[in-house]
């Protein structure tokens, strides 16, 4: 995903510029994107960029009005700018006032300017005043930085390759992280897949100053939230509502065309489409859609869409995707540096399209796990005889981190860990094609999710209240899981039990099928009865798409000599569950998810040249 990158500390100067180079080069992987750089010898400073056109990064670098600050921001900052007291959505210069709005804040408030800062962003600023430069993120971490300290220079980017790239001696999985990514499809503790490589904490403000030692700091602390008195029903969903409406405009900045929203059948979009005030046919609207019907979420949205007077159109994850998915999994791989699984691919294919529509993604993501704090990844069974032993104790060990882990309160647990942890490599696929955002992880609205009480945290009553409390007539609208305001308790209860009992139908028939009915549903084959089940509620289906269209793809890749030889493997038990898979006699879907993303992480970030 387009980022930052760069050395600070390198005693070479024609050495770092190299190395500079070679690092863009690594992050340059999309022919749209636009590169930059900027070098300060006198305070041993090298960064380079690789941005979205359009973008808040493709505007940089920065400079206060005495020439003596530079800033370099790359991601999304939202915070409100003074001229209206809120997020100005148009207007020429846009990116350049908030420039200068952030480094009049750094000139008042010297570091503590970033306790202000809202959004999702990493940047780097060189102060010639103070003869120090200062890198950091977003409270969240979620605008991710690889970091490694050698030989007195600190090497950063929001990639991990880039640092693979010219430091070749980290291409070394780590192996306690990837244990974790077989239990849990993540790597935890701000660590990374390659050894020597760690993650800059969320919050921080990391310091070099002369040849003074690296100064890391934090300057954000989730407690404060924490301690917050928790709000009754009635006094929540208002506040839920009030909150939303006034942080949306936030993010529908940019000029008409520049922004589509990515819509479902759910509340988290819903509650955006309540809100929006772009006007008929200025938020374009889309979703994605199977080979075999018109999923829940397509019959919902485009509903959602007309009443809202925006445009729809559907997606379609077809015969397309099956014919380039080797070369869209291999690239998913390698440009989310193996932080995504194999679902990458189906990212890669939709958000190509998505940015024909528009450059920039509104999404609902993460409104189900800020505001009904739900924790979307937990520890997974893997057949221990698949696994080296040595390697299965590190898979084993995961759940112990992950138990520690989760001993946070459920807000901080979402917002500090499972989001820049977890959901952070689907966003990294998703931001490689066009820039995403998301209310949801606003610091006004995740502060407020604190003082929800743990009964009301569970409830979909604050999302449905904050939805009518815009567009009454978008609450009676049932979602994807049969939930609406102001309908008949019979009514509503019988159509959530339909959703939820197809949901599950569907789930069991593909990823969750039983061996035993896996047997029986392939004698069944000719009859094609995946038409019945699949479609319902999800857009993709890898248990069948393994099995047929993709098996020649799995046995190229899988069982290849150097796949079966991997020494974290038992050769033979991937034989088996390859052959068993793709004769249709067994499911093994989640497996081989994990095995060949691991083996192209190999392929693609480890032995690539």
């Amino acid at each position: 995903m387009p980022g930052l990158l760069g050395v600070i500390g390198l005693g070479a100067w024609d050495t770092a510029k190299a190395v500079v180079d070679s690092m863009t080069n690594a992050m340059r992987h999309e022919p749209f994107y636009k590169s930059s750089a900027y070098m300060a010898e006198s305070q041993r400073v090298c960064v380079g960029w690789v941005a979205h056109p359009g973008s808040l990064l493709a505007s940089m670098p920065a400079w206060n009005r005495t020439r003596d600050v530079c800033l370099i921001l790359a991601g999304d900052e939202v915070s409100d700018l003074p001229e209206s007291g809120t997020f100005d959505t148009s207007g020429p210069g846009l990116a350049e006032r908030r420039a200068e709005h952030l480094l009049a804040l750094y000139d008042r408030d010297d570091l503590a300017f970033l306790d202000r800062l809202n959004g999702w962003f990493c940047g780097l600023l060189v102060d010639f005043r103070k003869g120090s430069t200062v890198l950091f993120n977003d409270r969240y971490g979620f605008q991710r930085l690889y970091v490694h300290e050698r030989d007195g220079g600190l090497y950063f980017a929001s990639e991990a390759k880039a640092l693979l790239s010219v430091l070749p001696q980290l291409r070394v999985l780590d192996r306690q992280s990837f244990g974790e990514t077989f239990a849990l499809g993540c790597v935890l503790e701000n660590r990374t897949l390659f050894r020597g490589v760690s993650l800059l904490p969320p919050g921080s403000a990391w310091t070099v100053t002369g040849s003074s030692p690296l100064r890391k700091q934090t300057y954000f602390s989730a407690s404060g939230w924490e301690s917050q008195p928790p709000l009754g029903e009635s006094e929540f969903c208002d506040a839920l509502s009030d909150t939303f409406a006034r942080v949306l405009p936030r993010y529908l900045q940019g000029s008409p065309g520049t922004l589509g929203m990515s819509l479902t059948g759910g509340l988290d979009g819903r509650m955006i489409m309540a809100r929006e005030n772009v006007g008929p046919g200025q938020l374009p609207c889309y979703t994605f859609v199977g080979p075999y019907r018109e999923c829940a979420d397509v019959r919902i949205a485009r509903r959602i869409a007309r009443m809202c007077g925006q445009s729809y159109e559907t997606i379609s994850v077809g015969e397309g995707f099956l014919r380039d998915f080797p070369a869209l999994a291999e690239k998913a791989i390698y440009v989310s540096d193996g932080t995504m699984d194999i679902t990458g691919a189906v990212e890669l294919f939709v958000n190509r399209r998505v940015r024909e529509i528009a450059p920039v993604r509104l999404t609902g993501n993460y409104g189900s796990e800020i505001i009904r704090r739900n924790v979307a990844f937990r520890p997974g069974a893997f057949p221990e005889r698949l696994l080296d032993p040595e390697f299965c104790a590190s898979v084993q060990a995961a759940h112990d981190t992950y138990r520690r882990q989760r001993e946070d309160n459920d807000v901080s647990f979402v917002a500090f860990k499972q989001v820049p942890w977890h959901h952070y490599g689907r966003y990294s696929v998703e931001s490689s094609q066009l820039i995403v955002r998301s209310p949801y992880l606003d610091n006004d609205l995740v502060s407020l999710a604190y003082r929800a009480t743990p009964t009301l945290a569970k409830s979909a009553r604050p999302a449905l209240h904050a939805i009518a409390a815009g567009r009454a007539d978008l609450a009676h609208v049932p979602t994807d899981r049969g939930l609406a305001a102001g309908r008949p308790i019979m009514e509503t209860n019988v159509r959530r039990a339909y959703q939820e009992f197809t949901a599950k139908a569907e789930y069991a028939y593909d990823y969750g099928m039983p061996q035993w009915l896996a047997r029986l549903d392939h004698l069944f084959a000719p009859l094609h009865p995946e038409g019945l089940f699949l479609g319902r509620h999800k857009f993709y289906h890898f248990r069948v798409w393994y099995r047929d269209r993709l098996s020649g793809y799995l046995n190229e890749v899988l069982l290849d000599p150097r796949a079966r030889g991997r020494d974290y493997l038992n050769g033979k038990e991937l034989h088996r569950i390859v052959d068993e898979h793709t004769r249709g006699v067994a499911n093994h879907t989640s497996e081989i998810h994990r095995l060949l993303g691991a083996e192209l992480l190999h392929r693609q970030l480890l032995e690539r040249a």
